[in-house]
């Protein structure tokens, strides 16, 4: 497993009652299932899908980067 990373999220009253039976059903818990569940979700995003998005929300993504740049990318992304 990779470096994680620390995000607290509020979540509704009946969000949070809902997940937590859940979770119990399952038998674990609750930050384990939203864990899993955000993890399935980022794996089926597709990445053609991402591109798409940065190439209209950020248009600067479309310079070429010098080898240097990429490199420490690949690095960051652990490629």
């Amino acid at each position: 497993m990779g470096v994680r990373k620390r995000k607290l999220i509020d979540l509704d009253e009946n969000t949070f009652k809902i997940l937590s039976i859940k979770a119990a059903e399952r038998g674990t818990n609750l930050k384990d299932l939203i864990e899993k569940s955000l993890d399935r979700l980022a794996e089926n995003i597709e990445e053609t899908e991402l591109y798409s998005y940065l190439v209209k929300a950020q248009p600067e993504g479309k310079q070429v980067i010098s080898k240097k740049e990429k490199d420490d990318f690949e690095n960051w992304l652990g490629v």
